[in-house]
């Protein structure tokens, strides 16, 4: 009756969101003295609208931590959404028609993969590696080496923008990933669908979150490219793990995976303003999961 249950909801409390906040600050200041327009509320704005397909990314990515598994696979499943949504418009599809086909093909992805890890019981690892080499493969030959540009309203509306006050640059997108975040936090902690052992079907919920993450990427970038987000999977599971969530299970945290996202998209535009090539923001990225996983791994060491 005294201790209480570590699958419950210990695990997604607010608290756990501290340390992305405070490293979000650190960041933000870091780069406000370096750089002198980088708190300039259009630029900050900017850095928001940045974070929100690597958030979405991530909240997918947060089902497939919750189910014992990763996904590498992500960022891929977007990119033919993408490439399927903006394609069929173009041919005429009705915009609502083709963003329903994209999500739902998605949705198919994760429903595979899922699968093959629900019944052969194959490592996610394993699974989701295939998915990526065979979806990567699939968006190229579907393009043919062409981009597609976004053709109808419907595609690009989560890019509208707003002002908040006249001045804050707000789009419908980070409604969507706020909505998305709300959502999921009430799924895993106040129903039993989040606190029981559900991977199919997480499998397939974070496909269409990712449908949805094409959707948001056509709003922010009105083309469909093949080879966009190619380290998308990478920034999410940054997202995610710097976020407060264990990549060796136990603490998940909904919140923490969304400060996480900004916390990225914060460092990947703070050194393209001081003129880092993207090649060494990479290294910081990958230095920066080797570090959170590192930190993490001694934490639940000091917990045992």
């Amino acid at each position: 009756m005294g201790r209480r249950d570590s699958s419950a909801r210990a695990p997604f409390s607010a608290y756990r969101a501290f340390g992305p906040v405070v490293a979000l600050v650190v960041l933000v200041l870091a780069f406000g003295l370096a750089i002198g327009s980088f708190l300039d509320i259009d630029n900050l704005s900017v850095v928001v609208q940045q974070s929100l397909v690597t958030g979405t990314l991530a909240l997918g990515q947060l089902l497939i931590v919750r189910a014992g598994g990763i996904d590498l696979a992500n960022a891929a499943v977007a990119v033919l959404g993408t490439l399927l949504i903006a394609e069929l418009a173009l041919t005429g599809t009705p915009g609502v028609l083709a963003l329903l086909v994209g999500v739902l093909a998605a949705a198919a992805v994760g429903a595979v993969a899922g699968g093959l890890v629900t019944w052969p019981r194959l490592p996610p690892f394993v699974v989701t590696f295939g998915m990526l080499v065979i979806v990567t493969a699939v968006s190229r030959i579907y393009a043919q080496g062409r981009t597609f540009p976004v053709v109808d309203d419907a595609l690009g509306f989560l890019g509208t923008t707003k002002y908040l006050l006249g001045r804050v640059e707000l789009t419908y997108g980070m409604g969507v990933l706020l909505a998305l975040a709300v959502g999921l936090w009430f799924a895993l902690t106040r129903t039993a669908w989040g606190t029981g052992q559900r991977v199919l079907s997480r499998y397939v919920v974070a496909g269409v979150i990712y449908g949805i993450a094409a959707w948001q990427a056509l709003g922010r970038v009105p083309i469909a490219d093949p080879n966009a987000f190619q380290l998308g999977n990478l920034d999410s599971i940054v997202a995610v793990v710097i976020g407060g969530t264990s990549p060796f299970g136990g603490r998940v945290s909904v919140l923490g995976t969304v400060v996480g996202a900004l916390v990225v998209a914060v460092l990947r535009t703070g050194l393209t303003q001081v003129g880092v090539d993207t090649l060494y923001q990479d290294v910081a990225i990958g230095v920066l999961l080797l570090a959170a996983v590192a930190v993490d791994r001694f934490s639940q060491g000091r917990q045992r």
